[in-house]
């Protein structure tokens, strides 16, 4: 791992604040690792906050609420914020109450859930993984094997974003119920917080909080404070960092009885369980040296990037560049027309200076790749496949084990594109049996 500039200081100490309701929202019908959904209205369609509007029978899927209160519009190709372009559902907003209104549930009826019933109000939200990959939370509240243990990756170890910070410090109350579900429907005996040095604030919040408030009788979450280095935040790493383990190729974290999930995750299945509430908004970090007003924002889902940005003006300098994410991990984005999906946890606008494109050189082999991966791959060689088209050894060389932190890229003294071509090497591998 690396020591990167965290440049938090942008959003860090901006309190969450709500983005007004957009006219027009666009909602993917995929936002998550699986099966697309089915569409479930059609042009014409009235639908409330909060209200199913695609779905699917596959496990491996996460359901679509509308995120405003209106008519259909449309369903239409449209852009998407990974995939390029996808099938979206337009929905013009109307002039009802746009705020969500279903009868929350009592403290005794979540009392008495059992890990079944919680694994289903989870699906039934459409939760997944907020941190950025966007699996279905349903699928892991109900692993294949016994798990003893619970992190709460807290680590948001990528620069420029803090909206999970922010749910810390502001939700404290709430996060710590969420964890409560999530160590009750697992079973677990361990729960642990893992949360980087530079968070100062909210490890004292942490800190203050858990060490006098047991999650159960005989539970209380340990907060772990880790080195601010990058890509903390990734699950192998978190484990490894926190629990000294390692987790064998091509295995899962419930292989060594882990389970791992993110803060905003957390939030989100609290809202669920116990507001009664599908994801339909979440919190996003708008920042870069672009904004005079960098924001952390509560969003709707579908909402254009461009109505982000527009919120936090004006402009200091025009952007070169517009990613979704964070600058390593993050997407840059062909348009502000591209709505924020259940993934988008911030919108980072940079400089021509900061996102200077710098010219490849030949590789070197100098090796300072293979030193800096994570995960104990070669990216040079992956890379060399890559662009000879070897997709075999590409996959020999174990291309789709990487976690695309782009450290190597970052790195890399040739300005070689590594993780662009690993990226490349992985989607061809999936086709080779």
């Amino acid at each position: 791992m690396v020591r990167i500039k965290d440049n938090k200081e942008y959003v860090q100490d901006s309190p969450i604040e709500q983005l007004p309701v957009s006219q027009r929202v666009y909602i993917p019908l995929i936002q998550h690792l699986g099966k697309i959904c089915n569409p479930e209205v059609k042009s014409g369609d009235s639908v409330t906050v909060g209200q199913r509007i695609a779905g699917s029978d596959a496990n491996i899927c996460a359901f679509v609420h509308s995120s405003v209160s209106g008519k259909v519009v449309s369903l239409q190709d449209y852009a998407h914020p990974v995939l390029g372009r996808a099938k979206a559902i337009v929905i013009e907003r109307d002039n009802q109450s746009q705020a969500w209104q279903a009868v929350p549930r009592s403290q005794d009826d979540i009392y008495r859930l059992s890990a079944k019933e919680i694994i289903k109000i989870v699906q039934d939200a459409g939760i997944v993984g907020m941190g950025g990959a966007s699996f279905p939370t349903h699928v892991k509240l109900n692993p294949t094997k016994p798990v003893d243990t619970l992190i709460i990756n807290a680590a948001e170890c990528e620069p420029y974003l803090a909206a999970d910070y922010r749910l810390i410090i502001e939700k404290t109350q709430e996060f710590l119920r969420g964890i409560q579900i999530v160590a009750k429907c697992l079973g677990v005996k361990k729960v642990y917080i893992g949360i980087e040095a530079n968070h100062l604030k909210a490890i004292e919040v942490l800190n203050s909080f858990f060490g006098r408030t047991p999650i159960t009788d005989n539970l209380t979450p340990k907060v772990v404070v880790l080195k601010a280095e990058y890509p903390q935040g990734g699950e192998k790493q978190l484990i490894q960092s926190i629990l000294g383990k390692q987790i064998p190729r091509g295995k899962l974290p419930f292989d060594i009885g882990v389970v791992v999930q993110n803060v905003a995750t957390i939030y989100a299945i609290y809202e669920a369980v116990y507001k009664n509430k599908p994801l339909y908004e979440r919190v996003v970090s708008v920042t870069g040296s672009c904004l005079s007003n960098p924001k952390n924002l509560l969003v709707r889902i579908g909402t254009p990037i461009r109505e982000l940005i527009d919120f936090c003006a004006p402009l200091k300098e025009e952007p070169v560049k517009v990613i979704t994410g964070g600058p390593m991990m993050g997407i840059s984005q062909f348009t502000l027309d591209t709505p924020v999906i259940k993934s988008t946890n911030g919108v980072l606008l940079l400089t021509e200076k900061e996102s200077k494109i710098l010219e490849e050189d030949v590789c070197i082999r100098c090796g300072a790749c293979v030193r800096a991966c994570p995960v104990g791959l070669m990216p040079c060689l992956i890379n060399l496949a890559a662009e000879k088209r070897l997709w075999s050894l590409a996959k020999q060389y174990a291309a789709s084990d990487c976690i695309e932190c782009g450290l190597c890229s970052y790195v890399c003294p040739a300005n070689r594109n590594l993780v662009q071509s690993i990226k490349m090497a992985k989607f061809e591998a999936l086709t080779i049996k």
